[in-house]
């Protein structure tokens, strides 16, 4: 058999593997564990590598009236909510059939969100009371109804919890929220039970599929919760205080069995081992694994991508350096079926046009460029709003997306090509940022509307260089495995003449 052949029946079993969960990783760094002082809201979107994305901008509108409907964009039900009387401006990437899901996105007053990771609660749990699944907010709904409409990010949380205690959550799910102050991460519990809580400015979080909040004190303001959210697990006996102790959400509501220890426990644990690599504890210690931890070195927008792109490397758990092991039981954060990456950071001491920034790969993280999109970015490319579950020629999801799958059929050999040249790129695109965010500081203080054309400008000469380079790469590594095919199936006479 070919090793074009191997490759294509590897990738086939790796993306059956996992395409039968839902997955995504979420990793959120404190304004004082960066770097820069900036604060950062990582996650990988994970389901379906045939689900194109689109991004939208969405324009302020004034005296509305009526209800969002998600069942008018044959989302995934019949949530409905009544719609503010005037929306902000706000953005998102959304899944390309029903312009919901928008997975990342900035409004005009600076809140961010990114929805969302998918989390299980325990059986138990769910047989008091289990998700509405028919009329509850989904991850097709939370970015549109939250950036619509709040002005921070612990208004946007407030506004999620009320939802999900009064109409009710569809399903289970954690939300980050960002703004120029604060990052917050909301868990659900149950259909009507939740928690949220601010992120430590001195420490990161990490999740991956699961329940990790712990602990919750009602009268902190650092927390937020649902108005019976322990006396509801009292009273059903997820909670006894003389047999657990202080409370605990995630023990008393959470999922936690042995699906946790392979699919989930490995990527929180090998986030916190980089990060804060003086913690020792067992890779199958999940629920004991601390909630938030402290970086031993101050994290960058390198080392925050790089979570995003891991899959292992150097350990016998890497299910693609040594060709494909669609096997393998330690789920990586980087797979083929994520659809977007992304990284919010947010610089509060700078204008929000240049002060917010989302750096998104579309596709497998591990094999795509991280783009800047500046807040301040006026309109996107016609290619950057179409695409189906169809490959084609023209959407800016199938350009990155195209060459990932020509990519893994040899992955051992095509995949450092492609990661050297995307490497290079950001490191030249990010002196770039530097020199143009100086001028636009100049700028603006005499002439705000040439300061935006100017950044508006870059910004698309960026977002066209990185869809030139992919080209590129895609023409590139089709000659190789042209060459390739070629000489293991040459047919060649004896006397190689003809």
């Amino acid at each position: 058999m070919s090793t074009f052949k191997k490759c294509l029946i590897a990738l086939s079993i790796n993306v059956a593997v996992v395409s039968s969960g839902f997955a995504c990783t979420t990793l959120l760094v404190g304004n004082e564990a960066s770097a820069d002082g900036s604060m950062m809201v990582a996650r990988s979107a994970d389901s379906d590598a045939m689900k194109a994305q689109h991004f939208l901008i969405h324009p302020a509108k004034t005296n509305q009236t009526g209800v969002y409907s998600t069942k008018a964009h044959n989302g995934a039900n019949n949530f409905t909510w009544p719609l503010p009387k005037n929306s902000l401006r706000y953005t998102t990437v959304p899944n390309w059939k029903t312009q919901l899901h928008g997975a990342t996105g900035f409004n005009e007053a600076g809140v961010g969100v990114s929805g969302t990771e998918s989390i299980f609660a325990s059986p138990k749990a769910l047989a008091f009371d289990p998700y509405v699944e028919d009329v509850g907010i989904t991850e097709d709904d939370i970015p549109d109804v939250l950036l619509s409409q709040t002005k921070t990010a612990r208004e946007a949380i407030a506004l999620l919890g009320h939802i999900i205690e009064t109409t009710g959550a569809g399903e289970g799910f954690g939300v980050a929220v960002v703004d120029d102050n604060e990052v917050w991460y909301l868990e659900t519990a149950t259909g009507h039970q939740w928690m949220a809580q601010r992120l430590p400015s001195s420490q990161y979080f990490a999740s991956g599929n699961q329940g990790r909040l712990q602990s919750y004190d009602a009268k902190d303001p650092n927390f937020m919760g649902s108005k019976t959210l322990v006396e509801f697990a009292t009273e059903k006996g997820l909670y006894d205080q003389k047999r657990d102790g202080a409370f605990n959400f995630s023990k008393a509501y959470t999922r936690d069995d042995e699906r946790d220890r392979t699919y989930n426990d490995p990527r929180v644990w090998t986030i916190q081992k980089q990060f804060t690599p003086s913690l020792k504890q067992d890779v199958a210690a999940g629920r004991q694994f601390p909630v938030f931890a402290t970086p031993e070195k101050k994290m960058t927008l390198d080392d925050v991508k790089a979570v995003l792109r891991d899959h292992y490397e150097g350990t016998e758990h890497d299910p693609y350096s040594k060709g494909l092991n669609g096997k393998e039981p330690w789920r990586p954060v980087s797979v083929f079926r994520t659809y977007e990456a992304h990284v919010m950071q947010v610089r509060p001491w700078l204008p929000k046009e240049i002060g917010e920034v989302s750096y998104i790969g579309l596709g497998m993280a591990d094999l795509t460029a991280f783009v800047p999109y500046y807040s301040g970015l006026k309109a996107y490319p016609a290619n950057y709003i179409i695409g189906t579950d169809k490959a084609d020629s023209q959407s800016i999801y199938w350009k990155y997306r195209k060459l990932q799958t020509l990519t893994m059929t040899d992955y051992p050999k095509l995949a450092p090509i492609v990661k050297r040249a995307y490497k290079d790129w950001e490191d030249k695109i990010a002196k770039e940022q530097k020199e143009v965010e100086a001028e636009y500081l100049k700028m603006a203080k005499t002439n705000k509307a040439a300061a935006n054309k100017m950044l508006n400008d870059f910004n698309l000469r960026v977002m066209a260089d990185a869809e030139e380079l992919t080209e590129s790469l895609t023409n590139q590594l089709f000659t190789l495995r042209t060459k390739d095919i070629q000489s293991d199936i040459f047919f060649a006479n004896a006397a190689k003449k003809d």
